[in-house]
């Protein structure tokens, strides 16, 4: 009889430790905003995608391979970097065949702590790429690990409900007992129909709308606008 793959749910950076990750899938979840302006970069063209956790690294690694270096702290474009975060910032007649070097809060940190801990592979995920996503959860018949990458260690809503979103459409593929993805998946059950009002509600809508980002936070939980699948190669997020 053919044993399903497991699946687990780890709503912190801060609990990926207890994991194993060694024969698994990783998918790094930062729904506001880093994985939604990684697919959104790849989707419109990008050659690939550097992820680096450290400001320095990110501007020593930009010039090396004349790259446009972009990241946010809080919300905010550093100061020595080129752009931000936002999806909007990376359209096809700006990205198309570039090479983007991107640090951000909380997303880029936990990519780098899955590979040091021996991840099998990473993807990305967010709602605009979660068809893909989902499509090649299921197709690589491996264990998963849904990464969400929190806020400064701290749980947020919208990863989770991204999560319980792919656990809603992939469960019956896995064997899932895992009290955080039922969680996950009973917010995103509850919510699906009203996420829009949902996420206002969310302690990042309301930091990251201070700086006019409505539009942005509506686009990151919309589904399927940027359906590839950022995979991690040799340093990079390339389209998978």
């Amino acid at each position: 009889m053919f044993e399903k793959p497991t699946l687990h749910t780890v709503l912190s950076p801060k609990l990926l430790d207890i994991y194993d990750v060694k024969n698994s899938v990783v998918v790094i979840i930062d729904v506001f905003r880093a994985t939604s302006t990684i697919a959104t970069a790849l989707y419109n063209g990008a050659a690939r995608i550097i992820p680096v956790a450290e400001v320095k690294t990110c501007i020593e690694i930009g010039k090396r391979v004349d790259g446009i270096t972009a990241g946010e702290r809080d919300g905010k474009v550093i100061e020595g970097l080129e752009h931000g975060n936002s999806p909007a910032e990376y359209p096809r007649s700006f990205i198309e065949g570039k090479t983007l070097v991107l640090t951000t809060t909380n997303g880029t940190k936990l990519l780098h702590m899955a590979l040091n801990n021996g991840a099998d592979e990473i993807i990305t995920g967010s709602f605009p790429n979660i068809s893909a996503v989902c499509d090649h959860l299921i197709k690589s018949k491996k264990n998963v690990i849904l990464g969400c990458s929190a806020w400064k260690d701290r749980v947020n809503i919208e990863d989770a409900l991204f999560a319980g979103a792919v656990i809603n459409q992939i469960q019956s593929a896995f064997t899932i007992h895992c009290d955080s993805s039922l969680m996950a998946s009973e917010l995103y059950t509850a919510q699906q129909n009203k996420m829009f009002e949902f996420i206002r509600k969310t302690t990042h809508w309301h930091r990251l709308a201070a700086y006019g980002l409505e539009k942005d936070l509506e686009y990151c939980v919309s589904p399927d606008l940027a359906n590839i699948l950022p995979i991690y190669r040799n340093g990079d997020l390339i389209v998978g």
